[in-house]
């Protein structure tokens, strides 16, 4: 049976760029950082997650995939008060794109990575 998921992928075209944003600005936790190949100046295996969160971001872009770098990531990220966590992430250097807006399923915020891949913030009534 089936009981969380694992891992998504953030196609990123800077991962050192990409790991200081989800670090620094987004506050996740680097779980693991680890070179994919021999050559010391390839890519690596990144992951983050938010604080205690079981599902883990890899932040990468294989080979062949670059083209999926910007587009809508479709990963929404949940929160328990949407104004407040708004406030703190633009203190961080987090840019939104419009200010958050109630929806039939709750409150909604989006945002982009520095890749400009779109993110979203929202909080469950």
């Amino acid at each position: 049976m089936i009981t969380h998921i694992e891992t998504v992928a953030v196609y990123v075209s800077d991962q050192e760029r990409a790991l200081r944003f989800y670090v620094d600005q987004l506050g996740f936790e680097l779980r693991k950082d680890a070179m994919l190949g021999a050559a010391a100046d390839g890519p690596r295996w990144i992951e983050v997650a938010p604080p205690g969160g079981q599902t883990v971001l890899v932040l990468l872009t294989p080979a062949g995939m670059e083209d999926r770098v910007g587009a809508s990531s479709g990963l929404v990220f949940l929160c328990e008060d949407i104004h407040a966590t708004v406030a703190e992430l633009r203190g961080r250097g987090v840019e939104f794109a419009r200010e958050p807006m109630e929806l039939p399923f709750g409150w909604w915020a989006p945002f982009h990575d520095p890749d400009g891949n779109q993110l979203g913030l929202s909080q469950r009534d």
